[in-house]
């Protein structure tokens, strides 16, 4: 069964570049997803699930979650839209793989670059993502293209015994990206990051670095702050008790369209579904079905159980020449200012995005794509 643990993929890379086979040591093989016989089941179970028509407590649109309206929309073209046939062989066109790391079967995707220059690079997501995030930046990062400043560029997707490589990590996926960068120095030679395994800094801790924030990054820093208060219920519910959400939604449909639903709407760009965004009802069907077809919602919640202090409250810069880079999103849920990602790393390019929000490779998968080519001014 497929997991989405980020931190078992870091486990297989630092294994993988101290030059271990990853053929024999983790058992990994090639992988086909055929989840079609328990598509009718799914989808039986959403058509019976009885929601009401509108409002129990009408006018607070999202402000108590996620809409009425929207959830009867959503399970609406779930069963009268949603191909889950046409959406498996799209997602079969990608090279799959499964591993065996300390008991966990993790799947991933491994994708080369016909460039025999290609940095090789390692995508890290976090929740409730899953590698479908990464699917629109996979195919162009392949292909040769060009930096800012002209020097031709690809990559390998993902780290399969590579000597070097880079890594990208946004959400949870940020703590074991940042963890390789600032501890195998020799073999992470560039990190990217949109978000920081470090809580944002507090206003007291602006206002002491004697920081003027530009018109976008104040509103980020004034999202961010709201969602520190109003949107981060899940986070202690997953970190203190994960089973009791995750087995009242194991085997609901609606309810985990609900649950994460509501995540990738109120966390993306308001004006998600329109270009660049790739964020749609459909993206977000697509998101669920596949948490629900693999059984993986009551795994994927104890991410935070298991990890209560993942995300650290000061500020130590790791000692590495490696470059760092750092999209910031304008919707997304932490905002952390250039001065303050200074102090984790050698930072060399800090990017901020007027579109955009916590999914950076759905919301806006170009300036994630431009971003993450910036390597190779810097790449040795």
């Amino acid at each position: 069964m497929m997991q989405f643990i980020s931190a078992s993929l870091f486990l297989m890379a630092t294994e993988l570049a101290k030059g271990v086979s990853a053929q024999d040591h983790f058992n990994v093989r090639p992988f086909h997803i055929a989840l079609e016989s328990h598509v009718p089941r799914m989808l039986n179970l959403a058509k019976e699930t009885r929601l009401p028509e509108s409002p129990i407590y009408p006018g607070l649109g999202s402000t108590a979650g996620i809409d009425t309206k929207v959830l009867n929309d959503l399970r609406s073209q779930w069963l009268s839209d949603f191909n889950w046939t046409r959406e498996q062989k799209e997602l079969n066109q990608f090279h799959h793989y499964l591993a065996e790391i300390e008991g966990q079967t993790i799947h991933y995707i491994h994708e080369k670059s016909s460039s025999p220059d290609a940095i090789p690079l390692m995508l890290l997501h976090g929740w409730p993502g899953s590698f479908l995030e990464f699917l629109p930046v996979i195919e162009p990062l392949t292909k040769k293209a060009k930096t800012s400043t002209g020097r031709p560029v690809s990559f390998n997707i993902i780290i399969l015994g590579y000597k070097t490589f880079a890594v990208h990590g946004t959400d949870w996926g940020a703590a074991p990206a940042y963890t390789l960068y600032a501890n195998y120095t020799k073999t992470v030679r560039a990190a990217h990051l949109a978000f920081l395994p470090v809580y944002p800094p507090t206003t007291a801790q602006i206002e002491a670095e004697d920081i003027t924030l530009t018109p976008l990054e104040q509103f980020e820093y004034q999202r961010a702050n709201e969602w520190a208060r109003s949107g981060d219920g899940y986070f202690v519910e997953q970190t203190f008790q994960p089973n009791t959400i995750g087995l009242a939604l194991q085997d609901s449909p609606v309810g985990q369209l609900s649950w994460i639903g509501e995540k990738m709407i109120s966390w993306s760009d308001p004006r998600a579904g329109t270009p660049p965004s790739l964020i749609t009802h459909n993206e977000i069907l697509r998101s669920v079905s596949l948490y629900y077809l693999t059984q993986s919602f009551v795994s994927s919640a104890f991410i935070y159980f298991q990890n209560p202090n993942g995300f650290a409250t000061t500020y130590t810069k790791a000692e590495t020449d490696a470059p760092l880079f750092f999209s910031s999103f304008k919707y997304n849920v932490g905002f952390w200012p250039r001065e303050f990602v200074e102090k984790v790393g050698r930072l060399v390019e800090y990017r901020n995005h007027d579109f955009g929000g916590h999914f950076p490779g759905l919301d806006n998968p170009p300036a994630l794509i431009e971003d993450l080519r910036q390597f190779k001014e810097y790449w040795n």
